[in-house]
């Protein structure tokens, strides 16, 4: 099999900054993006480009089906939290909600273990009680 024969992955840079805003908001281009770029650049934008632009972009699976996967994988993984709990917030603001977050951690316990189903937990919780778009201890 020859490099032509194999479908073309998308690599869109726009759309991967365009999905990036859209789920973790314009703030993480100034925070999170230039404060990697300043210790490994040109990094950030590989991850968006390559993943945001790339992965994300691919057809089968809607955005809420990855975000999901996400949590699973970021729970799974342990030893993530940083990231965990931005999905937590990006998983927020496209629309699920916290029961359904909560209830993702649960669901994992017997396939991951009870000890990363509660880290992911505690994560999940903590993430909630900052305020975190569309969760808080109100909602």
């Amino acid at each position: 099999m020859s490099p032509d024969d194999l479908t073309p992955a998308p690599l869109e840079r726009e759309a991967g900054y365009r999905l990036l805003n859209e789920l973790a908001g314009p703030q993480t281009q100034d925070r999170t993006l230039r404060g990697l770029d300043e210790l490994a650049p040109g990094f950030p934008d590989w991850i968006v480009t390559s993943l945001f632009g790339g992965t994300y972009q691919r057809p089968g699976l809607e955005l809420r089906d990855r975000q999901l996967l996400n949590l699973a994988a970021l729970a799974a993984l342990g030893g993530v939290e940083p990231q965990l709990a931005d999905h937590v917030r990006n998983s927020l603001r496209i629309g699920l909600t916290r029961e359904q977050i909560i209830e993702s951690m649960v669901h994992l316990a017997p396939y991951i273990g009870v000890p990363k189903a509660l880290a992911g937990l505690r994560v999940v919780a903590a993430t909630l009680a900052e305020g975190a778009p569309g969760g808080g201890a109100g909602s």
